[in-house]
């Protein structure tokens, strides 16, 4: 298949393509434009991989363009997204830009071209905190931040290009993803970043958030599986692993891996405002385990352990030891 990936050059969507490419298809990663002339992190990938991947720079902001990469393309996967909630809180404007102005973008090109497929990516935020659990995708709509509400207004634009001019959208519902590159703000990078650095104290938000953590190639599967079947079309599918976890128990986690434990001061620019912190995020995947057969392969408490381990690995191997300790080589 002739697939596009929007967002290509970011976390789980450089994983995506790298599964896609695997798997034998012809990709076009559609890269956020910059003057640096950075495909993010598709240029740390294999030589032999990134050979295989057309990379075409744009904007999902800018419609024209969209429509103009769109062309000749059978399925979309659609991940382009402005993500980092406490940046939301900041400039709101920009998170609805891009990801309600993009969606509507995309939706429109893949209306236009004609295309089999497009997955549309949500998120867990999009419930805020839980009000019954595990949830399942009948599960209310929470805008708890202004990220939040943007992705909802996504999802449900998405689902009115189904329902008003049958574009073949299936809406993909991830929890938390973590794994190699992603970035270092989020709560599992920035505490293997500062346990690496050896430091005596860590700074963190509230530990008392629950999360279901997918490792990230896990996920990737899971875009890959959907894109690649014809079931699921105007339906949403939430993809977790079904293992609830406190950030205190993830801290506890990485200090075993890393062999020491150092003392825990909160950092009051890391809290969300009260309102808004999502407490608990526990997912039901069985909806698209039963549609497409997805299974995490990093699941329950073994699984999840392989999976900080992985990503601990990874990032040791980028920690710029020479420099401040906060700093990657990403």
């Amino acid at each position: 298949m002739r697939i596009l990936v929007t967002g290509a050059e970011g976390f789980i969507g450089s994983h995506l393509v790298e599964e896609l490419v695997a798997r034998g298809h012809d990709v076009t990663a559609f890269v956020l434009y910059n003057s640096f002339g950075s495909a993010g992190w598709l240029d740390s990938l294999d030589i032999a991989t990134r050979q295989k991947i057309d990379v075409v720079f744009g904007d999902v902001r800018d419609g024209t363009r969209v429509r103009e990469v769109m062309r000749d393309h059978s399925r979309v996967a659609h991940l382009a997204s402005l993500v980092a909630i406490p940046y939301s809180y900041v400039a709101p404007h920009s998170y609805f830009a891009t990801n309600v102005l993009g969606t509507l973008n995309v939706m429109e090109a893949c209306r236009d071209a004609g295309v089999e497929r497009v997955v549309h990516t949500s998120t867990s935020e999009v419930y805020g905190s839980a009000q019954v659990v595990p949830m399942d995708e009948s599960h209310p709509l929470v805008g708890q931040s202004p990220y939040s509400a943007s992705k909802i207004a996504a999802d449900q634009l998405a689902h009115s290009f189904w329902a008003s001019f049958d574009v073949p959208v299936v809406t993909i519902r991830p929890f938390n993803a973590y794994g190699p590159r992603q970035s270092k703000r989020a709560f599992i990078p920035s505490t293997i970043g500062q346990l690496l650095a050896g430091l005596a104290e860590i700074r963190f938000g509230s530990l008392y958030p629950t999360r279901d953590l997918t490792f990230v190639s896990d996920t990737a599967r899971g875009f890959a599986d959907v894109l690649e079947s014809s079931s699921g079309l105007g339906e949403t599918f939430n993809m977790g692993s079904g293992f609830e976890v406190s950030m205190q128990e993830v801290f506890v986690k990485l200090c075993d891996i890393a062999g020491y434990q150092p003392e825990v001061l909160v950092d009051q620019d890391r809290l969300r405002p009260k309102e808004s912190e999502v407490q608990r995020l526990y997912s039901n995947s069985g909806k698209i385990r039963e549609a497409f057969g997805w299974q995490p392969r990093y699941a329950g408490v073994d699984g999840f352990r392989r999976g900080l381990e992985d990503t601990y690995a990874w990032f040791e191997q980028f920690l710029d030891t020479d420099a401040n300790a906060s700093h990657f080589v990403v």
